[in-house]
């Protein structure tokens, strides 16, 4: 059988992250190692790729086509399905990823057979052998009433080579290419913003030994971003990761997000991954307001983020701050913003409006304030405001955010150090990363 995995295009107006970041398709590359076992596997990534879906499917003739997704991308997944089926209606398509997880309904459409709320071997063994109940998938053919326990995607061995004449693309601002794993799955901490808890668990549980030193052993980047919510989560697991790269001997960049709290307790361990060559933390500062910390459930302080962001600059380790952009704020409230980000000096900063997702309990507090529906999926990528601002108007706090955007990219991130650091050429890439985000921004604030 002959199966295509499609990573959809992204949208035009999104503003995400993918302006300075843009990863592989890990969950597709473990779908692939699952699959390849007796399938002839191809992943398709139309982040990337020229060709239509319809040249794909000309040139590949697959029998089944799985499509990931996220929140901005429902629209273009059903499209794609549509086309897919208008190629050829034998097509088995199936759908997965971070939307089909949070809400797997989005997908339930004529042109979709398979939706995988979450995916395991297990279930991607039983799909292959056409089980009529499989649990973590919805199928059309039961009119998607299929009924199964909550379940969470399982970290499986990626097959990284599945992606090989992509990976030259792939990156994390001016490290490329830069591929991405996994280390611990889950979250403990709750901010009540954060859709990883609810994607992975409430609990952290690290992945097993085995399949991380095979994972690391596969990579062949010189660098690598830990896409854990906290890698920083606990001693007991950065001194087990610090034991395995010493015994690998590797010689890499590590990147990881990690935790004002995890940076204040392991300081001395962090001094000590530097050395085995840790050279960025993506660190979530979220806000200058006492209250608001509070209030994200975020269990620290402004005065804890500036003591963290002291750390960091000791050991030398790059920051690459973000930050919400509050609806409540005022003009001054912005003004003060920017002066909090000057004294703490990330090298790298991210501002992007709060988003309270459905099914997160922010998005109960401001449901009556909203801009959009959940279902206006393509308006739901972060970059967006979503909640109408209390005291200013939605043109204003795009004015704002454009201007602190400039101010923080222009005048105090790091620019020397990092021309230094990632040459002229990647610094060129992450400034029009930057111009773009920008542009949007001013469009957003035209039609506000």
């Amino acid at each position: 059988m002959k199966i295509l995995l499609v990573r959809p295009p992204r949208i035009k107006q999104a503003i995400t992250l993918s302006n300075f970041m843009f990863s592989e398709p890990l969950g597709l590359e473990m779908i692939y190692s699952v699959f390849e076992q007796n399938h002839t596997v191809e992943i398709f990534d139309m982040m990337i790729e020229k060709l239509s879906i319809e040249e794909k499917i000309l040139d590949f003739e697959p029998d089944r086509v799985g499509i990931t997704s996220l929140c901005i991308d429902v629209l273009k997944v059903i499209e794609l399905s549509n086309k897919i089926k208008a190629c050829n209606s034998n097509i088995i398509t199936f759908v997965g990823g971070t939307q089909a997880l949070l809400s797997p309904e989005s997908f339930f459409e004529p042109s979709i057979d398979y939706v995988f709320n979450y995916t395991t071997k297990d279930n991607l063994i039983k799909f292959l052998n056409n089980d009529s109940n499989i649990e973590g998938v919805y199928q059309k053919e039961n009119s998607f009433k299929d009924s199964f326990p909550k379940g969470n995607n399982e970290y499986m061995l990626p097959n990284r080579a599945s992606t090989l004449k992509y990976r030259a693309y792939y990156s994390y601002f001016g490290y490329r290419p830069a591929a991405i794993m996994e280390y611990g799955l889950g979250c403990e901490s709750r901010c009540n913003f954060c859709l990883r808890w609810r994607i992975e668990g409430y609990k952290e549980i690290q992945i097993d030994r085995d399949i991380t030193i095979a994972d690391l052993n596969a990579i062949t980047e010189s660098t690598i971003m830990f896409i854990d919510n906290d890698f920083l989560s606990s001693r007991q697991k950065l001194s087990s990761f610090l034991d395995i790269i010493k015994e690998l001997d590797l010689k890499k960049n590590y990147i990881i997000y990690g935790s004002v709290k995890g940076v204040i307790e392991t300081q001395d361990l962090l001094k000590e991954f530097v050395r085995l060559g840790l050279r960025a933390i993506l660190i979530g500062y979220e806000t200058f307001k006492d209250e608001e910390l509070m209030n994200y459930n975020k269990k620290i302080t402004s005065s804890e983020n500036f003591k963290a962001s002291i750390i960091l600059n000791e050991l030398d380790i790059d920051v690459w701050a973000s930050f919400m952009a509050h609806p409540d704020w005022d003009k001054d409230d912005f003004k003060n913003f920017r002066a909090h980000i000057k004294k703490i000096r990330p090298q790298i900063t991210t501002i992007n409006p709060l988003t309270p997702f459905p099914g997160l309990p922010l998005y109960e507090e401001y449901k009556d304030r909203l801009l959009f529906s959940a279902v206006d999926y393509e308006k739901w990528s972060f970059g967006q405001l979503i909640i109408k601002p209390s005291k200013i108007s939605v043109r204003r706090y795009y004015y704002e955010l454009m201007i602190t955007y400039l101010y923080v990219n222009l005048f105090v991130n790091g620019n020397t150090k990092m021309l230094k650091k990632f040459g002229l050429m990647n610094v060129l890439r992450i400034g029009f990363g930057a111009v773009k985000a920008s542009k949007n921004y001013i469009k957003l604030m035209l039609n506000g």
